[in-house]
């Protein structure tokens, strides 16, 4: 990599997690690269190593052409990376770093759950494509079927699920917060 690209790597970095409001410290937790490191990487002190480029791409949920900002190839498809988090699995629908995120979300059978409301920062917005989804909001107990939508200030106590009996498939778009709640 050329000098003037790898320059431009700190501050896209820095962007980068700022618009997802993340810290140094949660970054670190999630890519293994010591906070001073990243600091370092961030303000340009210190030139990345393609070791560290990867694990920071996937953490940002970016390609490394988009990391180091290389030229775009024209392919505008999304290449869908799924994450799996607490037996759900969350496919990206959107590549885009900041702002609102859309994916698509598999949730396994769950009737047995013990829902456990939790509030965060932001909003939501799912739509059921099959299966059900349950929604403990508030006081309110719904139950989401396919072609259905919702959506709510997350900082109404919340819990989603799936009551069975098969797999749940639904979208989903998170404002930052979200994601990280969700997906990170």
């Amino acid at each position: 990599m050329s000098d003037d690209v790898l320059d431009g790597v700190g501050p896209r970095l820095r962007a980068l997690r700022q618009e997802r409001g993340a810290t140094l410290a949660d970054l670190s937790a999630t890519t293994g690269i010591s906070v001073s490191t990243l600091s370092r990487l961030e303000s340009g002190q210190r030139r990345p190593t393609l070791e560290q480029l990867l694990p920071l791409a996937r953490a940002h949920q970016v390609t490394l052409d988009e990391l180091v900002d290389a030229p775009e190839t024209g392919d505008p498809r999304v290449q869908l990376r799924p994450v799996v988090r607490h037996g759900r699995t969350f496919l990206p629908l959107t590549r885009r770093p900041g702002g609102p995120q859309a994916f698509k979300m598999v949730l396994p059978a769950e009737p047995d759950a013990v829902p456990e409301k939790q509030t965060h920062e932001g909003y939501e917005w799912l739509y059921v494509l099959s299966g059900r989804i349950r929604l403990l909001l508030g006081d309110r107990d719904l139950t989401i079927g396919p072609g259905e939508a919702v959506e709510f200030d997350t900082r109404t106590p919340h819990w989603v699920g799936n009551p069975g009996p098969q797999p749940t498939e639904a979208l989903a778009l998170f404002g930052p917060q979200g994601e990280r709640m969700h997906v990170r």
